[in-house]
Order: C-alpha cells, then sequence, then structure tokens
C-alpha cells in the first residue's frame, strides 16, 4: 500500500514539475502576460488592462510592442510608427512616413475630445526632435496612442528592437473587452 501510494505522488509531482517547465519555457521564448501602466495607450489601453505578447516575429509598422524603457526600470507599451530607415514627420495632426501620409484612426476618440483647431500631436520632424532624419538601423519609433499624455518617443529617443519584449497579440482583461487589439 505505501508503495502506491509513493509512487502516486512521484506521478503527481513529475507532473506538476513538466506542467511548471512548459509554463517556463513558453513564458521564456513564445509568449507573456503584460499588466498596462499608466494612461498613454488610451484609450486602446487602460491603465491596468491584462495582455499577452508574443515572443515571435518582428513588429511592423503600427503594431503596439512592449519593450523595457530606455530611462526608467519599467516597461513601457507604445505603437510602433517608424522602422528602421523611415523618415517621420507630423504636421497638423497628419503623419508622414517617408513623405506618404497615413491616417491614425486609433486617434480618433482623443481627437474628438480637444478643440477642433488644436492640434491631438505637436508638430515634429525626427530631425528637429532627435537631431536625426531616419530611424537608425536596429530601432524603432514609437509613439502612445494618447498623445498628449504619452512619454514615448518624442521624449527618450529611439527604441532598440533588442530591448522589445514582444508584440501585443491579445488582452486577456478587462473580460468584456478580451480579444484581438486594434
Amino acid at each position: 500500500m505505501k508503495n502506491d501510494m509513493k509512487t502516486e505522488v512521484f506521478s503527481w509531482l513529475k507532473s506538476i514539475l513538466f506542467a511548471f517547465m512548459i509554463v517556463f519555457i513558453c513564458q521564456q521564448f513564445l509568449f507573456t502576460p503584460v499588466t498596462v501602466k499608466g494612461k498613454s495607450m488610451e484609450p486602446t489601453y487602460e491603465n491596468d488592462d491584462r495582455i499577452v505578447v508574443t515572443k515571435i516575429g518582428k513588429p511592423e509598422r503600427f503594431d503596439m510592442v512592449v519593450f523595457n524603457a530606455p530611462d526608467a526600470d519599467a516597461k513601457y507599451i507604445k505603437r510602433v510608427i517608424g522602422l528602421p530607415g523611415d523618415s517621420i514627420e507630423m504636421k497638423d495632426d497628419i503623419l508622414f512616413i517617408n513623405g506618404i501620409e497615413y491616417t491614425e484612426p486609433y486617434l480618433k476618440t482623443k481627437k474628438e475630445e480637444i478643440p477642433p483647431e488644436e492640434n491631438l500631436t505637436e508638430n515634429f520632424t525626427l530631425n528637429d526632435l532627435l537631431g536625426k532624419s531616419k530611424v537608425p538601423v536596429g530601432h524603432l519609433f514609437v509613439m502612445g496612442d494618447n498623445r498628449r499624455k504619452s512619454w514615448d518617443g518624442r521624449r527618450f529617443g529611439f527604441i532598440s528592437e533588442e530591448s522589445l519584449v514582444g508584440k501585443v497579440e491579445f488582452r486577456i482583461y478587462p473580460l468584456n473587452e478580451i480579444g484581438v487589439p486594434k
């Protein structure tokens, strides 16, 4: 009887250990949960939203990414605006990347909150802000969706691709907003 119990306990311990190893491997190499802190991505993401980021693949323009902050011991979530080699200009709330005009539908809610004669995002070029005309190789230029309250690439500069934790893939909390980000 004691041998059966020992075998059963050992079997359970092996199963639990195996499950922990799978979770650890997935978190280190595939995906990880992150809690959003702050207001810089409102209304897309609110403070304390829970998201899952994937560590597979390279981010594309307008993807939301989580990265190790270049100026703090924290993780930031922002939207990728500029890829390596891109020139960026913002003029009268219109984004130009490499001279091509892009619409930013994710800014609509915040634009509606301000008077029509005001800009949500101040006018700038990368050269004006950061002294470089293009995003350097191995770096990204990121901005928050809540442009007036976002501490982002306009303040701390380019982020290294090596600092990326991952690309936002899924919101898991709050429960009424579970799903793929927009």
